[in-house]
């Protein structure tokens, strides 16, 4: 009996002890069998993780917030976590926003009658039951629209700006009606926010200022904000009529949803890692994010057919309402800022060929991941960017967890984004196995170290 009690004593004490830190230039050469063991079981399951983000998007299509898809999509990824074998497979309830799109259109009037694409911009209003019709005024910058308000009143405002980045295009559809507003517009439209256009519109978040009045606010293709654009400058009147039931209804119920390989020394201290199970109400969410939620889920489900545990608990979780909220992340750190996290992993860029990740933490801890980062040169991952997160994980971060993002090649990510054609067929299977791998040398690693990469 003494030494039962001896030996738990001993065993209180080791888990309340640090770990002794590791050298970073031991890492690699501690980790390399087991990562290549890693990356050589995920390029032989040539389609495992493309099948089932196919299964997810086709079973359940778009998942927007508030929607019986979504929460239909939730209750299956936490059935098909228990047949995993996952543990402490559980849905945390988030309350979160229900925006729906309802019918809409948009009609070249004159100089000739035709029906262009158009999507609703979400947290958009609608316009009344006729639709608005009005001549269309064309900028190319929020600075051109101050320095021409005095044309905008009583038009519709349609901002053309060429392909620069996302954060630049991006601003048109998050703060167009803001400003159109405020010159008097009855309506606002942007071109999408796309690096490349099959005249596809596409859809995105966007916001209201209390100091100006609401107005509808849509995204058009850029082929025919192009267009738009060249009648004008012949000297023609563009008029269009936009009509739209766009509504937002009372706050809806949702839910987090996660499972986990619990670590075999250090059960609860965490390396979490997912993605938005949410997506908009187009396409099929394949790429944003359901791939994201399906890499590091088959992540450590790989790991489990490796029979690899390490010493902390990995935690898969499919965050709701990143889309048009962000409410899964800040509940998730009300619910886990208590926790030790070693690290936050997000994927939320697309699921294409993996080149590292971008990571935010202590110099120290970067030493210790570069290190990790080194063992994913053989699948071209091993670069680790300035800075990493995301914005599920960002509210994480903020209580001092250290974070990382998935970094892909992007180069086909702003093709499809938030559209029709985010459909699992843009991905490519043997890309999807790559993040696989990626994601899970990283989180078994960052798991299993002897030291805190915590700040």
């Amino acid at each position: 009996m003494r030494s039962l009690r001896r030996a738990a004593v001993l065993l209180a004490v080791a888990a309340a002890t640090p770990l002794a830190a590791q050298s970073p230039e031991a890492i690699p050469a501690k980790y390399r069998d087991v990562a290549a063991r890693i990356i050589a079981a995920a390029e032989a399951d040539s389609t495992g993780a493309w099948d089932r983000i196919a299964e997810l998007s086709d079973r359940f299509g778009h998942r927007l917030s508030g929607s019986r898809a979504l929460e239909d999509a939730i209750d299956w990824v936490a059935a098909t976590m228990r047949r995993d074998g996952l543990a402490n497979v559980r849905k945390e309830p988030v309350m979160v926003p229900h925006w729906v799109r309802g019918a809409e259109s948009l009609e070249l009037v004159s100089p000739r009658r035709a029906p262009l694409p158009m999507l609703g911009l979400g947290g958009s209003i609608g316009t009344p039951p006729g639709g608005i019709t009005a001549e269309v005024m064309v900028v190319g910058s929020f600075e051109e629209l101050a320095a021409r308000a005095a044309e905008a009143k009583g038009r519709i405002v349609l901002y053309d700006a060429a392909w620069r980045d996302y954060g630049f295009n991006g601003a048109f559809r998050r703060q167009g009606a803001i400003h159109a507003a405020r010159a008097g517009a009855v309506a606002s439209l942007a071109r999408s926010a796309a690096s490349y256009s099959m005249r596809t519109p596409h859809t995105g978040n966007m916001a209201y200022d209390s100091t100006v009045a609401r107005i509808p606010h849509a995204s058009v293709t850029a082929e025919d904000a192009m267009m738009i654009r060249r009648m004008i400058a012949r000297g023609e009147t563009v008029r269009v009529t936009l009509r739209m039931e766009a509504r937002m209804l009372p706050d809806a119920q949702s839910h987090n949803v996660m499972g986990e390989l619990r670590g075999r020394e250090r059960p609860d201290e965490v390396v979490v890692m997912g993605g938005h199970i949410d997506s908009w109400d187009v396409g099929a969410g394949a790429m944003d994010d359901g791939g994201g939620v399906v890499v590091a889920w088959e992540a450590v489900r790989l790991l489990q057919r490796l029979g690899l545990t390490p010493r902390r608990t990995i935690r898969v979780v499919g965050w709701t309402n990143e889309e048009n909220g962000g409410r899964g992340g800040a509940a998730y750190r009300d619910a886990h800022q208590r926790e030790v996290h070693q690290l936050a992993i997000e994927s939320d860029g697309g699921v294409f060929a993996p080149r590292g990740f971008g990571f935010t933490g202590s110099a120290e801890s970067r030493r210790a991941v570069e290190a990790i980062g080194s063992l994913l040169a053989p699948i071209g991952a091993g670069t680790i960017g300035a800075s990493g997160g995301g914005a599920d994980i960002g509210p994480i971060m903020a209580t001092g967890v250290a974070g990382m993002g998935l970094d892909v090649d992007d180069t086909r990510y702003f093709w499809f984004h938030h559209t029709d054609a985010d459909t699992p067929d843009k991905l490519d299977p043997r890309e999807v196995q790559r993040v696989v791998a990626a994601m899970a040398v990283m989180a078994y690693i960052a798991a299993d170290l002897e030291q805190s990469l915590r700040p």
